[in-house]
């Protein structure tokens, strides 16, 4: 099956759920989710091998780059707001990381986890790129990792809008940050559909956490492990 194909097929899919999603409300069909189990579904019954599926999906893999880049603009078109309010992202976002990583950490205790595993999961609430890094440099396994971030991810996506709206929470400001903080790149592409503020205070949050949680894996992550004695 060629690759405009596959291409074609794949953003008719998700666009079909997408239309499915808006007219009936419910996380199980927020495209996120059930997008990725649709294809896996229909490649299977296909008889496509996963490998053929990526080099044919490459065409959107290679657009994340220029849409990443593209998260400046906003950012570049309200900096008066960035600079009034740098103090409040970088206190926000660094209760964030610590409440992201120091949470991860208790929980895989309680769950008695295997040491590889623990290690590999804390650094799950930044985006893929920098977590990999994190992973490698604390010990743990950066394609469990990936899997953790798409997770949390995925989760915090279709989360995040029922936690806002029952937190009565308003400021274009609080929304883009805990989008951006629990949810990184997927809560950052659901801040867009609020509005270019949300967009923007999202975008610095993916950045931010990610930064500030480089800075914890020499140090905090480390810590934690002598603690644990793990």
């Amino acid at each position: 099956m060629s690759i405009i194909l596959l291409t074609v097929l794949t953003i008719l899919i998700y666009k079909l759920i997408k239309l499915t999603s808006k007219k009936w409300a419910s996380p199980l069909l927020h495209p996120l989710l059930l997008c990725p189990i649709v294809i896996i579904v229909f490649i299977q019954m296909a008889g496509i091998s996963a490998d053929t599926y990526m080099n044919s999906a490459k065409v959107l893999t290679n657009l994340l780059g220029p849409a990443t880049v593209a998260f400046a603009i906003p950012i570049y078109k309200h900096f008066h707001l960035v600079k009034k309010y740098i103090g409040n992202i970088i206190v926000s976002i660094t209760i964030g990381t610590l409440v992201a990583i120091s949470s991860t950490f208790v929980l895989s205790i309680l769950l008695h986890l295997k040491t590889n595993f623990l290690i590999s999961i804390l650094p799950r609430s930044i985006t893929t790129p920098i977590a990999i890094e994190v992973s490698k440099e604390i010990g743990g396994t950066p394609t469990l990792t990936t899997i953790f971030v798409i997770v949390t991810g995925v989760t915090g996506g279709i989360i995040g809008p029922f936690a806002l709206k029952w937190l009565a929470i308003k400021s274009p400001i609080a929304k883009g940050l805990s989008l951006g903080m629990s949810a990184h790149g997927v809560g950052t592409s659901k801040a867009m559909e609020y509005g270019e503020q949300e967009a923007t205070f999202s975008t610095l949050a993916m950045i931010f956490a990610a930064i500030i949680t480089l800075g914890w894996g020499s140090f905090l992550i480390p810590l934690l492990m002598d603690i644990a004695h793990v």
